[in-house]
Protein backbone atom coordinates (compact mmCIF):
# COMPACT_ATOMS: atom_id res chain seq x y z
CA UNK A 1 0.00 0.00 0.00
CA UNK A 2 1.54 3.30 -1.10
CA UNK A 3 -1.41 5.62 -1.72
CA UNK A 4 -2.53 7.82 1.15
CA UNK A 5 -6.03 6.98 2.40
CA UNK A 6 -8.05 9.93 3.69
CA UNK A 7 -11.16 9.38 5.83
CA UNK A 8 -13.04 11.46 8.36
CA UNK A 9 -13.10 8.57 10.86
CA UNK A 10 -11.48 5.15 11.18
CA UNK A 11 -12.69 2.43 13.56
CA UNK A 12 -10.44 -0.56 14.30
CA UNK A 13 -10.89 -3.23 16.96
CA UNK A 14 -9.41 -6.47 18.24
CA UNK A 15 -5.76 -5.77 17.47
CA UNK A 16 -4.69 -8.19 20.25
CA UNK A 17 -1.24 -6.67 20.57
CA UNK A 18 0.87 -8.91 22.76
CA UNK A 19 0.01 -12.09 20.87
CA UNK A 20 2.12 -13.57 18.12
CA UNK A 21 -0.96 -13.79 15.90
CA UNK A 22 -1.52 -10.02 15.86
CA UNK A 23 -1.08 -8.80 12.29
CA UNK A 24 1.10 -5.91 13.47
CA UNK A 25 3.03 -5.42 10.23
CA UNK A 26 -0.17 -5.12 8.18
CA UNK A 27 -1.72 -2.86 10.81
CA UNK A 28 1.37 -0.64 10.85
CA UNK A 29 1.24 -0.37 7.07
CA UNK A 30 -2.41 0.66 7.24
CA UNK A 31 -1.90 3.25 10.00
CA UNK A 32 1.09 4.76 8.21
CA UNK A 33 -0.95 5.29 5.07
CA UNK A 34 -4.21 6.55 6.53
CA UNK A 35 -5.14 10.09 7.54
CA UNK A 36 -8.25 10.78 9.60
CA UNK A 37 -9.75 13.27 12.01
CA UNK A 38 -10.99 10.57 14.40
CA UNK A 39 -9.32 7.23 15.15
CA UNK A 40 -11.42 4.89 17.28
CA UNK A 41 -9.70 1.91 18.93
CA UNK A 42 -12.74 -0.23 19.68
CA UNK A 43 -11.44 -2.62 22.33
CA UNK A 44 -9.08 -5.57 22.72
CA UNK A 45 -6.19 -3.40 21.59
CA UNK A 46 -3.69 -4.85 24.07
CA UNK A 47 -4.31 -8.50 24.98
CA UNK A 48 -3.87 -8.59 28.76
CA UNK A 49 -5.15 -12.19 28.92
CA UNK A 50 -2.32 -13.49 26.73
CA UNK A 51 0.35 -11.25 28.25
CA UNK A 52 -0.43 -12.67 31.69
CA UNK A 53 0.00 -16.20 30.33
CA UNK A 54 3.04 -15.60 28.18
CA UNK A 55 4.69 -12.22 27.76
CA UNK A 56 5.35 -11.63 24.07
CA UNK A 57 5.88 -8.20 22.59
CA UNK A 58 7.45 -7.41 19.21
CA UNK A 59 9.03 -4.25 17.85
CA UNK A 60 6.23 -4.03 15.28
CA UNK A 61 3.67 -3.88 18.09
CA UNK A 62 5.60 -1.06 19.76
CA UNK A 63 5.74 0.69 16.40
CA UNK A 64 1.94 0.48 16.09
CA UNK A 65 1.46 2.23 19.44
CA UNK A 66 4.11 4.83 18.63
CA UNK A 67 2.46 5.58 15.29
CA UNK A 68 -0.93 6.03 16.98
CA UNK A 69 0.61 8.41 19.53
CA UNK A 70 2.28 10.34 16.73
CA UNK A 71 -1.05 10.76 14.95
CA UNK A 72 -2.54 12.13 18.18
CA UNK A 73 0.31 14.64 18.48
CA UNK A 74 -0.41 15.78 14.94
CA UNK A 75 -4.07 16.43 15.70
CA UNK A 76 -5.98 13.17 15.19
CA UNK A 77 -8.56 12.61 17.92
CA UNK A 78 -7.83 9.13 19.31
CA UNK A 79 -10.67 7.44 21.22
CA UNK A 80 -9.70 4.21 23.00
CA UNK A 81 -12.70 2.07 24.01
CA UNK A 82 -11.89 -0.71 26.47
CA UNK A 83 -12.72 -4.36 25.71
CA UNK A 84 -12.55 -7.57 27.75
CA UNK A 85 -8.95 -8.43 26.83
CA UNK A 86 -7.73 -5.00 27.95
CA UNK A 87 -10.08 -4.85 30.94
CA UNK A 88 -7.08 -4.23 33.24
CA UNK A 89 -7.54 -0.54 32.34
CA UNK A 90 -11.17 -0.36 33.45
CA UNK A 91 -10.51 0.64 37.11
CA UNK A 92 -8.79 3.80 35.84
CA UNK A 93 -11.54 5.01 33.49
CA UNK A 94 -12.29 7.50 32.17
CA UNK A 95 -8.82 8.77 31.29
CA UNK A 96 -7.56 11.71 29.28
CA UNK A 97 -4.01 11.71 27.90
CA UNK A 98 -2.99 15.07 26.53
CA UNK A 99 -5.29 17.00 24.24
CA UNK A 100 -6.22 14.27 21.78
CA UNK A 101 -6.45 10.88 23.55
CA UNK A 102 -9.37 9.66 25.63
CA UNK A 103 -9.88 6.20 27.14
CA UNK A 104 -13.38 5.17 28.14
CA UNK A 105 -15.98 2.39 28.32
CA UNK A 106 -17.94 3.78 25.37
CA UNK A 107 -18.24 6.84 23.18
CA UNK A 108 -20.83 8.62 21.08
CA UNK A 109 -19.82 9.32 17.48
CA UNK A 110 -21.57 12.19 15.72
CA UNK A 111 -21.38 11.31 12.04
CA UNK A 112 -21.45 13.55 9.00
CA UNK A 113 -24.73 11.95 7.98
CA UNK A 114 -26.35 13.60 11.00
CA UNK A 115 -26.74 10.36 12.96
CA UNK A 116 -25.52 9.36 16.42
CA UNK A 117 -23.66 6.09 16.86
CA UNK A 118 -22.84 4.30 20.10
CA UNK A 119 -19.23 3.07 19.94
CA UNK A 120 -18.62 0.15 22.31
CA UNK A 121 -16.48 -2.98 22.20
CA UNK A 122 -19.46 -5.27 22.81
CA UNK A 123 -18.19 -7.75 25.41
CA UNK A 124 -20.73 -6.42 27.93
CA UNK A 125 -23.46 -7.90 25.69
CA UNK A 126 -21.84 -11.35 25.51
CA UNK A 127 -23.42 -13.54 28.19
CA UNK A 128 -20.52 -16.01 28.15
CA UNK A 129 -17.89 -13.33 28.68
CA UNK A 130 -19.85 -11.68 31.47
CA UNK A 131 -21.17 -14.70 33.41
CA UNK A 132 -18.87 -17.65 32.59
CA UNK A 133 -15.37 -16.25 32.28
CA UNK A 134 -13.75 -19.69 32.50
CA UNK A 135 -15.67 -20.68 29.35
CA UNK A 136 -14.55 -17.46 27.65
CA UNK A 137 -10.92 -18.17 28.55
CA UNK A 138 -11.21 -21.78 27.34
CA UNK A 139 -12.75 -20.59 24.08
CA UNK A 140 -9.93 -18.07 23.75
CA UNK A 141 -7.33 -20.84 24.05
CA UNK A 142 -9.13 -22.98 21.44
CA UNK A 143 -9.27 -19.98 19.12
CA UNK A 144 -5.53 -19.37 19.58
CA UNK A 145 -4.83 -23.05 18.84
CA UNK A 146 -6.70 -22.84 15.53
CA UNK A 147 -4.84 -19.63 14.71
CA UNK A 148 -1.56 -21.53 15.18
CA UNK A 149 -2.75 -24.12 12.65
CA UNK A 150 -3.45 -21.39 10.09
CA UNK A 151 0.28 -20.82 9.51
CA UNK A 152 1.30 -24.36 8.41
CA UNK A 153 -1.97 -24.75 6.48
CA UNK A 154 -1.28 -21.59 4.47
CA UNK A 155 2.36 -22.62 3.94
CA UNK A 156 1.14 -25.84 2.30
CA UNK A 157 -1.47 -23.92 0.28
CA UNK A 158 1.22 -21.64 -1.15
CA UNK A 159 3.14 -24.70 -2.36
CA UNK A 160 0.09 -25.47 -4.52
CA UNK A 161 -0.23 -21.91 -5.79
CA UNK A 162 -2.97 -20.84 -3.38
CA UNK A 163 -1.74 -17.46 -2.18
CA UNK A 164 -4.99 -16.11 -0.75
CA UNK A 165 -4.96 -16.30 3.08
CA UNK A 166 -7.34 -18.99 4.36
CA UNK A 167 -8.41 -19.27 7.98
CA UNK A 168 -9.40 -22.49 9.73
CA UNK A 169 -10.68 -20.57 12.76
CA UNK A 170 -12.82 -18.29 10.62
CA UNK A 171 -14.27 -21.24 8.70
CA UNK A 172 -15.08 -23.04 11.96
CA UNK A 173 -16.76 -19.94 13.39
CA UNK A 174 -18.89 -19.44 10.28
CA UNK A 175 -19.71 -23.12 9.77
CA UNK A 176 -20.76 -24.20 13.25
CA UNK A 177 -24.48 -23.59 13.65
CA UNK A 178 -24.24 -22.47 17.28
CA UNK A 179 -21.49 -19.96 16.41
CA UNK A 180 -23.61 -18.48 13.63
CA UNK A 181 -26.57 -18.29 16.00
CA UNK A 182 -24.39 -16.55 18.61
CA UNK A 183 -23.26 -13.93 16.09
CA UNK A 184 -26.85 -13.25 15.05
CA UNK A 185 -28.00 -12.95 18.67
CA UNK A 186 -25.08 -10.67 19.51
CA UNK A 187 -25.85 -8.34 16.62
CA UNK A 188 -29.53 -8.13 17.50
CA UNK A 189 -28.90 -7.53 21.23
CA UNK A 190 -26.46 -4.72 20.53
CA UNK A 191 -28.78 -3.12 18.00
CA UNK A 192 -31.67 -3.32 20.46
CA UNK A 193 -29.53 -1.65 23.13
CA UNK A 194 -28.61 1.16 20.74
CA UNK A 195 -32.30 1.61 19.87
CA UNK A 196 -33.26 1.77 23.56
CA UNK A 197 -30.62 4.47 24.07
CA UNK A 198 -31.98 6.60 21.24
CA UNK A 199 -29.01 6.03 18.94
CA UNK A 200 -29.23 5.62 15.18
CA UNK A 201 -26.58 2.92 15.11
CA UNK A 202 -23.89 1.00 16.98
CA UNK A 203 -20.21 0.51 16.07
CA UNK A 204 -18.52 -2.40 17.84
CA UNK A 205 -16.03 -5.26 17.68
CA UNK A 206 -15.50 -8.33 19.92
CA UNK A 207 -16.66 -11.19 17.68
CA UNK A 208 -14.05 -10.74 14.89
CA UNK A 209 -16.73 -10.58 12.23
CA UNK A 210 -16.82 -7.42 10.09
CA UNK A 211 -20.34 -6.44 9.11
CA UNK A 212 -22.48 -3.47 8.15
CA UNK A 213 -26.21 -4.05 8.03
CA UNK A 214 -29.54 -2.63 9.10
CA UNK A 215 -31.27 -4.37 12.01
CA UNK A 216 -34.77 -3.08 12.80
CA UNK A 217 -33.87 0.39 11.48
CA UNK A 218 -30.65 0.48 13.54
CA UNK A 219 -27.32 0.54 11.70
CA UNK A 220 -25.06 -2.21 12.99
CA UNK A 221 -21.36 -1.83 12.15
CA UNK A 222 -18.69 -4.28 13.33
CA UNK A 223 -15.03 -3.46 12.74
CA UNK A 224 -13.81 -7.06 12.45
CA UNK A 225 -10.25 -7.64 13.67
CA UNK A 226 -6.51 -7.41 12.97
CA UNK A 227 -5.71 -11.02 13.79
CA UNK A 228 -7.21 -12.65 10.69
CA UNK A 229 -9.41 -10.46 8.53
CA UNK A 230 -7.49 -7.15 8.89
CA UNK A 231 -10.57 -4.95 8.49
CA UNK A 232 -11.80 -1.56 9.64
CA UNK A 233 -14.94 0.51 9.45
CA UNK A 234 -14.27 3.87 7.77
CA UNK A 235 -16.37 7.01 7.46
CA UNK A 236 -15.91 8.93 4.22
CA UNK A 237 -16.17 12.69 3.86
CA UNK A 238 -19.44 12.25 1.98
CA UNK A 239 -20.96 10.58 5.05
CA UNK A 240 -20.76 6.98 3.80
CA UNK A 241 -19.60 4.14 6.04
CA UNK A 242 -17.95 1.06 4.59
CA UNK A 243 -15.75 -1.87 5.57
CA UNK A 244 -12.10 -1.46 4.61
CA UNK A 245 -10.28 -4.71 3.92
CA UNK A 246 -6.49 -4.79 4.04
CA UNK A 247 -5.33 -7.35 1.47
CA UNK A 248 -2.52 -9.60 2.58
CA UNK A 249 -0.90 -12.78 1.33
CA UNK A 250 0.43 -14.11 4.60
Amino acid sequence: MNDLLAYRSVFISDLHLGTRDAQSEHLLEFIRNVECEHLYLVGDIIDGWELRRNWRWSQAQSDVLQKILRKARKGTQVHYIIGNHDEFLRPFLPMVMGDNITISHEKVHYALNGKRYLVVHGDMFDAVTMTKKWVAHLGDRCYLFMLRLNRPINTVRRLFGKYHYWSLSKMAKQSVKQAVSFITDYEEILSSHADDGGYDGVICGHIHHAEIRLINDIEYLNCGDWVESCTAVVEHYDGRFEIYEHHQNS
